[in-house]
């Protein structure tokens, strides 16, 4: 990850290639949550430009700051693991992530990982063009968020269904539906309610 990094983001500046964060707010979050001796490359914070370089994390465990939020900025922390099993139940005693992002070509790995976390959506061996294609839904579940978006999707989660009955005013079952209820109304109102 270094080495791509300084072949494709040697200069650590605001630019073409690099965005800022949104505000200072969301600078101030970030930087918070990186903390410095688990920098391993990038770490450049240059907050007159609200710019931070790609940054990677080495040692990290779940008890760090930066696994308790959501990033969203230029910070990829790394946890190591020995066995997947735990690694798995670790991951579910947390709240469900936006998107899940597997590498790899173990096909077991990956059915298990997809499989048996929750999470609002993900990919296998890419993290960006998940979000720009418009046929898959883009949301949450849980604290990540609620409903999805894109094509369809995002019509009925922005969308206010209202359910509507129609009936003939010329039919109405007053004998059934006035009282006195007795087994044999109600059968009959079962069977009818079954049938149609």
């Amino acid at each position: 990850m270094k080495r791509l990094l300084q072949q494709y983001y040697s200069q650590n500046r605001i630019g073409e290639n690099f965005m800022a964060i949104v505000n200072e707010r969301h600078f101030d979050r970030i930087k918070k949550l990186t903390h410095p001796k688990k920098i391993f490359y990038g770490g450049v914070f240059d907050k007159s430009h609200l710019f931070i370089s790609p940054t990677i994390m080495n040692d990290v465990t779940f008890d760090d700051d930066i696994m308790q939020d959501e990033i969203f900025g230029p910070v990829l922390p790394v946890v190591r693991y020995e066995n997947l099993n735990d690694t798995i139940a670790k991951v579910k005693e947390y709240p469900k992530p936006l998107s899940l992002y597997v590498f790899g070509s173990n096909g077991k790995e990956k059915e298990r990982l997809f499989n048996e976390l929750s999470f609002g959506g993900g990919s296998l061996n890419d993290a960006a063009m998940y979000f720009v294609n418009d046929h898959l839904p883009l949301g949450g579940i849980g604290a990540s968020g609620i409903g999805s978006y894109h094509v369809f999707e995002g019509f009925r989660t922005f969308s206010n269904y209202k359910a509507i009955m129609e009936k003939s005013a010329r039919i109405e079952f007053w004998l059934l539906k006035s009282p006195p209820y007795s087994a044999w109304k109600e059968k009959l109102l079962r069977l009818l309610i079954e049938k149609f």
